[in-house]
């Protein structure tokens, strides 16, 4: 399985980036090291939408805090980056894409990423993986 995340990217150059107790959905929490990563710089922290692609070195899940019940599990990933983005491909692109259940890889990234605008750690499909890669 191939994951995407959308946080805050202070250097979307970076050879190397450090995610730390970033949110996980849609089977997010299964990353691993190893694993191939989409790296979106998040819109609403100033970042353009998608400007890497790399492989997990290190993935580590986050304790729960005691006393809450309910949590979104969190990890703290590092990834070498493989290659930078060619074409943009953000919250602009993907507006379009906003029928749910047509099945397009644009349509779930549109669905896992912008629908619920929060920063997160998510699993993508086959199709969206080889989608985001015709980017690169």
């Amino acid at each position: 399985m191939a994951f995407a995340i959308k946080a805050e990217v202070c250097d979307p150059r970076a050879k190397t980036f450090a995610f730390t107790a970033q949110k996980t959905m849609y089977g997010g929490k299964h990353i691993a090291e190893g694993d191939t990563v989409f790296v979106f710089a998040s819109e609403n922290e100033g970042g353009q939408g998608l400007v890497a692609r790399g492989v997990v070195t290190s993935a580590e899940a986050v304790a729960k805090k005691r006393g809450v019940v309910r949590q979104t599990p969190r990890v703290s990933l590092t990834i070498r980056r493989t290659a930078l983005a060619k074409r943009p491909l953000g919250r602009s692109e993907l507006k379009q894409f906003t029928d749910w259940n047509d099945g397009q890889p644009g349509t779930e990234l549109n669905f896992k990423f912008y629908r619920q605008a929060t920063n997160k750690i998510a699993g993508i499909s086959g199709e969206a993986a080889a989608f985001l890669s015709e980017f690169f």
